[in-house]
């Protein structure tokens, strides 16, 4: 993955984004060709030289300061997700940047047994491209579609766009399409090297055209709390509140933990949902040992 391309494609998509009257400045001069600022509006509005912006424009980002890149963040509008993604684009462009060492694969076993503890409440492992690394036995349950396909890892964005199940799973399912490519996209920001996240980005490209539409538009979000719709075959739609907790001792580890708000339909769904994991054979994924734990994960087994 060309981090010089990524920083470019970021930084004229948000360009794009704001209108001269968003930005308070008169909407006046030669006709307008594109939507969105100028080059020279944006170096203005930051306090720089348009050649110093137009080099930033092109990707070359490597050992520019903080101040210069708060500077372009307050200039474009960007939101939090969108500021933090610029400077993980800058520190990834670094020389240093590839010398990195590589993802964290696994959790600790110590991580399957809290999910084993999460009774009654859904709950998974993730890393930033969206491998379910462990998952608990209500979490299996309620991803049951996702996990019919035999591949290990499951992958939510591969499960999204490439199973036509996702469609069933995913009542909102432009909400879940538009939130998984936005998270690949933080990603891809912060490992633009990872080899496995470039190989998915690239199947998912080749592959489905609403992934490919998405990743040209190049949002991005954070993923720390909100609501998420399902359709369970057997239970019915669930509106559950998702938390992610990120993995301190696992960087690039989050841990999703789905609730329902007390006395709703769907907290009734999630008790009909335990009952159902206890007797169906089809989300059987522990052999009897708790959370299942993904072998090609790399991590270590329930104990």
């Amino acid at each position: 993955m060309d981090n010089r391309n990524e920083i470019r494609d970021f930084l004229v998509s948000r360009r794009a984004k704001i209108t001269p009257e968003q930005a308070g400045l008169p909407a006046v001069g030669r006709v307008r060709r594109v939507p969105g600022l100028r080059r020279e509006e944006v170096s203005a509005l930051a306090g720089m030289s348009v050649e110093y912006y137009t080099r930033m424009e092109r990707g070359h980002v490597a050992g520019v300061s903080d101040s210069i890149l708060n500077a372009v963040a307050r200039a474009l509008q960007l939101d939090e997700a969108e500021r933090e993604h610029l400077y993980n684009l800058a520190r990834a462009s670094s020389p240093t940047a590839r010398k990195r060492r590589n993802p964290v694969k696994g959790v600790h076993a110590s991580v399957v047994r809290v999910l084993n503890g999460m009774v009654g409440i859904p709950a998974l492992v993730q890393n930033g491209r969206l491998d379910i690394v462990a998952i608990n036995e209500l979490g299996s349950a309620l991803y049951a579609g996702a996990y019919e396909d035999p591949v290990r890892p499951v992958n939510l964005a591969r499960f999204a766009f490439l199973s036509h199940r996702s469609l069933c799973m995913y009542p909102d399912w432009n909400l879940a399409a538009d939130a998984a490519v936005a998270l690949l996209q933080v990603e891809a920001g912060r490992n633009p090297f990872d080899k496995e996240l470039c190989n998915l980005i690239g199947e998912l490209s080749t592959r489905s055209d609403e992934f490919r539409t998405r990743w040209a538009q190049h949002n991005v979000r954070l993923h720390r709390k909100g609501v998420k719709k399902f359709r369970h075959p057997a239970i019915g739609e669930l509106e559950l509140h998702f938390d992610a907790l990120e993995l301190s001792a696992a960087p690039g580890m989050t841990m999703i933990v789905y609730s329902a708000d007390p006395n709703s339909p769907s907290d009734d769904g999630l008790r009909l949902l335990s009952s159902w994991a206890a007797t169906s054979s089809s989300v059987k994924e522990t052999g009897g040992e708790g959370a299942a734990v993904d072998e090609r994960s790399g991590s270590g087994t329930p104990q």
